[in-house]
């Protein structure tokens, strides 16, 4: 089990990583050819959207995963020491109803849109929306089992296990 969640979380941040390179090619390459040639790739600026949309929401999942949002604990930490197990599960319960109305939202969205094509790239708008639901449905499966049981993916951190 933990070897496959590995593999699932390595396999996020190389595709994060691949589209990062791909959208540098891609806006480098258009760059050289409009201001140098005078033409471009039509398709680009579509493309390095969608990318950066699909960059931007894996890498709220892997933040989530690891830990690294912002947060401010020194109050509760100190005022109230003994309550920060309950205070830490109320907030994964409020951030499960956040990523709760994220996963739904986009999943109506991409319903909605999967039959709108795009007239440059012949891709359907919908792909946009599916980054929100498969990173509302991730951030929903951490934020449940934190709830549950807050250490257990704190183990599996990038400690070379």
């Amino acid at each position: 089990m933990r070897s496959a969640l590995k593999w699932i979380w390595n396999s996020i941040d190389i595709l994060m990583a691949a589209i990062l390179s791909f959208m540098i090619v891609l806006v480098f390459t258009n760059v050289v050819l409009r201001y140098g040639f005078s033409s471009g790739l039509r398709p680009s600026v579509e493309l390095s959207r969608l990318g950066l949309v699909w960059v931007v929401m894996l890498g709220a999942v892997v933040v989530l995963r690891r830990g690294e949002h912002l947060a401010v604990t020194e109050f509760s930490e100190k005022l109230f020491p003994k309550l920060v197990p309950i205070l830490r599960r109320l907030c994964w319960a409020i951030i499960l109803v956040a990523v709760g109305m994220l996963y739904l939202g986009s999943f109506n969205q991409m319903m909605a849109n999967w039959n709108d094509i795009s007239q440059i790239t012949g891709l359907p708008s919908a792909l946009f929306y599916l980054a929100g639901v498969i990173s509302g449905g991730l951030m929903g499966l951490i934020a449940m089992v934190r709830i549950i049981n807050p250490d257990w993916l704190s183990d599996l951190q990038d400690s070379g296990e």
